[in-house]
């Protein structure tokens, strides 16, 4: 366990959009705090915290990763989070165990939509957060330029803790606000002086602004400043520290993760900054329910308290098994124990336990409250799950991750390979909640589903690489509907001898169209006992199975209602075969005359997009054939979108959105009901379909 009082622990996700620097940030703190004798970096293929083949290959973060440090007396739990569309639900699950988060703003491109959407992710948990500029010795960086977009993106007040000294080739250090220092770095190694004259008219702009912050939440305060007088450092150190943890301002500093300049001085506001687990729970109480009540109960952050920890993360290896990383809310969880798993009602044997430094692990005998570590092998545990004492369980709310956006069907590149690419995408389900996996029973398509293409193309790889099965990715069938516009009726008859007993039943239909979503309904009309009662049920079921394999392209019929009114019977040759075929021939004659169409899944888009991106987006999406139901603005110069576009038009969208807006768009799509197909493109579908019939 590590030697370190609740209040001397952090826990702090590094969030932002791709490419703002969040790896190489989380490398220049771990090289600052003697974790690593070296800098690595994302170019090298060489971070700590990036080091799955896949993530080394694309230069990207791709999954979560923990990893650790020690600052002045301070254990800093640190999750480096991916920050690609594709990959932020995996994010979302990490927000749930760190109690504040670095927030990184690249003051080159500012604030994109992806950061927008994971601040969001930090508000639903009213985290704390610190912001660091980044990126300040780049060409073209403004540091004016970010703080104005924090301010107008996040709808919250910025406070500069720390200002740069020139910018791009110029940049060479930052001042301290609160201490009035400045700071030069010359290869990552700093040292303080008086602050330069050129810079000092900015400083006290800015000192005036953060002092004015603090003064105005306490009425003493604010009443002697107003009368001249000046605050002590210890009450603006309380201040901003009392501003960050209630969210009232956000705390704002600077710097370059790759030269490693300023990053000593975010690790410094982050322990004034940020939250210990303790102080955290004070704000947001540590509750969850007794499985066997179902009551609301709470924890306190404390080694007294029955254990309670949650599984944030799981890690699939073919070789090493299963990795389950968990922070501890409550209790202690000791290695070579027995825990009590709530979520499935299981018990669960604790082996060895580690800390996480990317993936080397650091083992340790038993993990307190507030801290974040990982277990090996435990056999029934899932993402989510909750562990806990048997004698006074805990069950913590399991993570909601948002549906799959994109899906693609998959065959085994080698025949045979079916169970071992099932077999393996299964463990990799375990560990990524994101994705589905199913066969479809009316395509007989294995589908895959994930957040985006490239999310499934990087599934795809690990599957082959830790689990040997390659698969083809390919466009999946879309699930065409057929219905009827027109009402008619007609007879199925049928009749056969063969020498003994016979086969004999006869039936009237009428079948008649219904309200697009109503599915089919089956009507009795038959009076008189031209058709025996028993009889009846084998109608409706002959009219079903032939709804099955509808008229026009063999999509399945919806939307109608078949009514069964007049017939005949042979008291010897009837029988409920007959009667079935007899009803499947009647509906077959009956569709024909009824006006058939063909249906397609009409979905619904929510896409944001930047300003200048509109024009273009709403375009595209026209030549789709997508309907806009309306355009609303968002903070932080952005649009969303509401469509309703075909499915056939977005199976891939994902890919078009990142090229007309760089990158910077995102969207959700759900289905929305069914329409049908202009008549142009029907007679393709179904020239398409009697094409592939005969082929095989």
């Amino acid at each position: 366990m590590s030697n370190f009082a609740i209040d001397r622990i952090r826990n702090v996700a590094v969030i932002a959009h791709g490419g703002a620097g969040k790896t190489s940030l989380v490398e220049a703190i771990l090289f600052d705090t003697n974790m690593t004798d070296r800098l690595g970096s994302v170019e090298s293929g060489n971070t700590v915290t990036d080091f799955e083949p896949e993530e080394i290959e694309r230069k990207i973060s791709i999954s979560s990763a923990p990893a650790f440090c020690e600052w002045k007396g301070h254990r800093i739990n640190i999750i480096d989070t991916p920050g690609y569309i594709n990959f932020i639900e995996d994010t979302r699950g990490c927000l749930g165990v760190v109690d504040g988060t670095i927030v990184i703003v690249s003051a080159l491109s500012g604030v994109k939509a992806e950061t927008q959407k994971i601040w969001q992710f930090a508000c639903e948990y009213e985290l704390p957060r610190v912001v660091f500029v980044n990126k300040m010795d780049r060409e073209n960086a403004n540091f004016e330029r970010a703080i104005g977009e924090i301010e107008s993106s996040y709808d919250s007040e910025a406070i500069p803790l720390t200002i740069p000294m020139g910018s791009g080739e110029s940049f060479r250090g930052v001042i301290d606000i609160m201490r009035m220092k400045a700071i030069t770095f010359v290869d990552g190694k700093a040292s303080e002086s008086d602050i330069p004259d050129e810079f000092m008219a900015a400083v006290e702009q800015y000192r005036k602004k953060l002092v004015e912050k603090i003064a105005e939440a306490d009425d003493a305060l604010l009443e002697r400043y107003l009368e001249g007088g000046e605050l002590t450092d210890e009450e603006i150190k309380n201040g901003v520290r009392e501003g960050s943890i209630t969210r009232r301002f956000i705390p704002v500093v600077c710097g370059s993760a790759l030269k490693n300049m300023g990053v000593q001085q975010l690790l410094d506001t982050v322990l004034l900054c940020l939250p210990s687990p303790q102080e955290r729970a004070n704000v947001r109480p540590i509750k969850g329910k007794d499985p066997r009540s179902g009551d609301e109960i709470q924890r306190r952050p404390s080694e007294d308290e029955p254990l309670s920890a949650w599984i944030f993360k799981t890690i699939s290896d073919p070789f090493a098994g299963k990795l389950s990383i968990f922070r501890v809310f409550s209790g202690v969880l000791k290695a070579d124990s027995t825990v009590y798993n709530s979520t499935s009602d299981t018990k669960e044997k604790v082996g060895n336990l580690f800390y996480l430094l990317g993936k080397k692990q650091h083992p340790v005998q038993k993990v307190g409250p507030g801290e974040i570590a990982a277990v090996a092998k435990l056999k029934e545990a899932r993402t989510g799950d909750t562990l806990t004492d048997a004698g006074n369980p805990i069950l913590f709310e399991p993570m909601k991750f948002s549906d799959p956006m994109i899906s693609y069907a998959i065959e085994p590149k080698t025949r045979g390979d079916e169970e071992k690419v099932s077999a393996g995408l299964h463990k990799l389900l375990e560990e990524d909640p994101t994705l589905r996996f199913h066969r479809d029973d009316e395509t007989k398509e294995m589908i895959l589903s994930g957040m985006g293409q490239v999310h499934l193309e990087v599934t795809l790889q690990r599957l082959k690489r830790k689990f040997g099965a390659e698969v083809i990715m390919k466009t999946p069938k879309i699930p065409y509907r057929e219905t009827i516009k027109a009402t008619a009726t007609a007879q199925g008859k049928y009749k056969k001898q063969s020498g003994g007993r016979g086969q004999y039943g006869d039936c009237w239909i009428k079948i008649e169209p219904l309200p697009r979503g109503s599915g089919f309904e089956f009507v009795d009309q038959i009076v008189g006992g031209v058709i025996p009662r028993q009889y009846i049920p084998a109608v409706e079921k002959g009219i079903v199975e032939a709804m099955q394999d509808g008229y026009l392209a063999g999509y399945p019929t919806v939307d109608l209602r078949a009514t069964v009114y007049d017939g005949s019977y042979h008291s010897v040759d009837s029988s409920e075969l007959a009667f079935k075929i007899a009803g499947s021939l009647a509906f077959k004659k009956a569709v024909e005359k009824a006006k058939p169409v063909l249906l397609e899944p009409i979905m619904k888009l929510e896409v944001i997009v930047p300003d200048e991106s509109l024009g273009s987006v709403l375009g595209d999406l026209n030549v789709r054939r997508g309907r806009v139901q309306g355009v609303e603005p968002q903070a932080g110069g952005n649009q969303k979108i509401i469509a309703h576009v075909p499915m056939a038009e977005v199976l891939t969208y994902a890919n078009q959105l990142n090229s007309l807006t760089s990158g910077r768009g995102i969207y959700t799509m759900e289905f929305s009901h069914y329409e049908e197909v202009p008549s142009h493109l029907a007679q393709k579908i179904i020239a398409q379909r009697q094409e592939a019939k005969e082929a095989g």
